[in-house]
């Protein structure tokens, strides 16, 4: 496994500021074959994703906040450009965002197509990302959706996590040559997969296992193939020691 020559980069939460610090110096330090990190904003958390952002850009040239499409009113003065400008971020990876459950707290009909355009034509320069779900619709809805945000600017894009190497494959072929970091999420529980499986229509192959191992060993295969295609890898670490399952992909 080349893991030099990937771009790979792991999603952090930044549920304090410590926490993340100590999750940023052990991937700096222990793994360094990780070049990028990703912040998704949640809104049960004080700092949100851009500040988390600003956080890793001490210790990491490519810091990828997570900009909920639905938190911003397009038609007023937004401000979110001015505060990606103060943290000194220039690639965001835009989602449209689940309606928070502080029904208080505003949102507004702004969809990623929206937010997307809005960032190119404010700010060409930066990169702007846009999400693939494969589990969200058939292949030909999805591909659609993947059109539009291409012309609404997108320069490249992160996926939901996948769990099957076929099913990558095919995504690969659609996707003709556009950047992309495939994303591998852990799941080491029953409870854990009936969500994947209910919530979010994931799709696991018959040989998997809700095991550590299991994972760990379908990573490697995604960042062979990553490195095989020329394509990224984008490591999403929900719920299990941060270590143990980066000693298992890379140790």
């Amino acid at each position: 496994m080349d893991v030099d020559a990937l771009n790979i980069s792991i999603e952090l939460i930044p549920r304090d500021t410590a926490h993340l610090e100590a999750e940023l110096t052990l991937v700096q330090t222990s793994y360094a074959s990780i070049n990028a990190i990703n912040i998704p904003d949640l809104l049960r958390l004080s700092t949100r994703s851009w500040e988390g952002a600003a956080q890793a850009g001490r210790r990491f040239a490519t810091c990828i906040p997570h900009i909920r499409a639905i938190d911003f009113n397009l038609k007023q003065d937004f401000g979110l450009l001015d505060v990606l400008d103060e943290h000194g971020i220039n690639q965001v990876l835009v989602v449209t965002g689940d309606p928070p459950q502080d029904m208080n707290r505003p949102v507004y009909p702004t969809t990623s197509l929206d937010l997307i355009r809005k960032l190119k034509q404010a700010r060409p320069s930066m990169k702007v990302y846009g999400a693939i779900d494969p589990y969200r619709a058939n292949f030909r809805a999805e591909y659609d959706y993947i059109q539009r945000k291409l012309d609404a600017g997108a320069d490249g894009f992160f996926t939901q996590p996948f769990f099957d190497l076929r099913l990558m494959e095919v995504y690969h072929e659609l996707m003709g040559g556009q950047e992309i970091y495939w994303g591998v999420s852990p799941v080491t529980s029953d409870r854990s997969r009936n969500y994947w499986e209910t919530k979010n229509n994931a799709v696991f192959p018959s040989s998997f296992e809700p095991t550590l191992g299991w994972n760990t060993q379908f990573a490697r295969r995604v960042l062979d193939y990553g490195a095989t295609t020329g394509t990224n890898v984008y490591l999403m670490p929900i719920k299990v020691d941060l270590k143990a399952y980066l000693d298992g992909i890379f140790g």
